[in-house]
């Protein structure tokens, strides 16, 4: 074969190829139309929306809709759970003076040291923390030793040996520091 034959082969197939798309695109203009005038139109939400407002609603729908809206809030309000406690800041104070290292220990860290400060160096070393209400235990250790009678307590408990001093906060008995 000799290539003035292969590309009068060639042109032909394409000239087929060209009449064969020419074919399928004769009237693909009024079929899309016809396609789209099919389809329902679609309206924007807003159009939507209005719509389903301007329909006649019936009282018991109207009537059941209060009913549960009535229901729903008188459970609402009924099994709402309380609400958290707000943690009141406590002022944990004691006179050292001329202790190197002063902490707090109690029942509200799990008895591990939360360290006191002393910034102006004049023995009364302080922290605040925040808890929320409830019966506290706690100590102080100075210089790492036990101190658990602070004159500031509500009350004093005598436990394996050592005191401990016992604060209120919220509302409970004697409360005086919140």
């Amino acid at each position: 074969m000799r290539w003035d034959e292969v590309e009068e082969l060639v042109r032909a197939a394409l000239a087929e190829e060209v009449r064969e798309g020419a074919r399928r695109l004769a009237g693909l203009e009024e079929r899309v139309v016809g396609e789209l005038a099919r389809r329902p139109v679609r309206r924007s939400p807003w159009a939507r929306l209005r719509e389903f407002f301007r329909q006649p609603v019936p009282r018991w729908a109207l009537v059941g809709a209060a009913c549960a809206l009535l229901l729903g809030f008188a459970l609402g309000r009924l099994t709402a759970p309380k609400p958290i406690p707000q943690f009141a800041p406590n002022l944990f104070v004691i006179a050292a003076p001329g202790a190197r290292q002063v902490a707090v220990v109690g029942d509200f860290s799990a008895w591990q040291p939360i360290p006191l400060s002393d910034p102006d160096r004049d023995g009364i070393w302080t922290a605040v923390i925040p808890l929320p209400p409830g019966r506290y235990e706690y100590a102080f250790l100075v210089d790492g030793k036990w101190v658990g009678q602070d004159p500031l307590a509500q009350e004093y408990l005598r436990t394996f040996g050592e005191y401990v001093s016992v604060r209120y906060v919220g509302g409970g008995r004697a409360d005086r520091s919140s």
